[in-house]
């Protein structure tokens, strides 16, 4: 059965924010946190590649440029499933709010943009739970390249699609990569009714907006646990 068709059947929450670098999701859901654990609410972070095992062998790839678009998208898949089997799954059935920094459809638009086919992609990850809400921070490109750079020295080779060979500098192949990565979010958030937020906006003003998507989402929220349970 394909997990993404239908609500999943926990008692907690799952809430997404999906972005190009640069994006500010991270910031957003960082202080969406926040929110949810001042209004009294047990809350669960998790992140896109966080598996030490595939963290290493995908970052010990990336430095040999040994990983093909295939094995890049299999590689973050055993990650996903790891995530979603010790760091999803179990807060959810303790009836806490699980907070993501990206999801499936990073996945969707990444590996796709690689090369790797759309359809392909989306059985791989047919097994995920659909998100209770997920937020999709739509950026310009040229402001995701001024605030990453703002941020530190240079671009990541990977985040630059360099791998790729569209450019030979990192900020112009960034933009042609991240491009082609916002036209598949574009067909994402339509395919899968993501809500777009405008990332261009103030932090606080794009705060109130989540906030109001979150207190929308949790009307319906009665945990079947007590909220003192914690995870296994």
């Amino acid at each position: 059965m394909n997990g993404m068709t239908m609500p999943h059947p926990y008692p907690g929450r799952l809430i997404v924010v999906e972005g190009i670098d640069g994006s500010g999701k991270s910031t957003q859901l960082q202080l969406a946190m926040r929110y949810l654990q001042a209004r009294g609410f047990q809350t669960f972070f998790t992140e896109w590649n966080s598996a030490d095992l595939v963290k290493a062998v995908t970052k010990k790839g990336k430095k040999k440029q040994t990983l093909t678009p295939l094995t890049f998208s299999l590689l973050h898949a055993t990650d996903f499933a790891h995530r979603l089997v010790h760091n999803i799954l179990p807060p959810l059935k303790a009836g806490m709010i699980v907070l993501a920094d990206r999801y499936m459809y990073t996945a969707f638009a990444r590996d796709v943009v690689r090369g790797v086919d759309r359809k392909w992609v989306r059985r791989v990850y047919s097994f995920a739970p659909r998100p209770d809400l997920a937020l999709y921070f739509d950026v310009p490109i040229e402001v995701s390249v001024q605030r990453l750079l703002a941020g530190r020295a240079q671009l990541k080779d990977y985040e630059a699609g360099m791998d790729l060979g569209l450019a030979a500098d990192k900020v112009s192949s960034f933009k042609l990569f991240q491009t082609r990565i916002l036209d598949e979010y574009a067909g994402i958030t339509r395919e899968y009714g993501l809500t777009r937020i405008d990332a261009s906006r103030s932090i606080g003003e794009q705060q109130q907006i989540v906030r109001s998507l979150i207190d929308d989402m949790l009307r319906q929220y009665q945990p079947e646990l007590s909220a003192q349970e914690t995870v296994a």
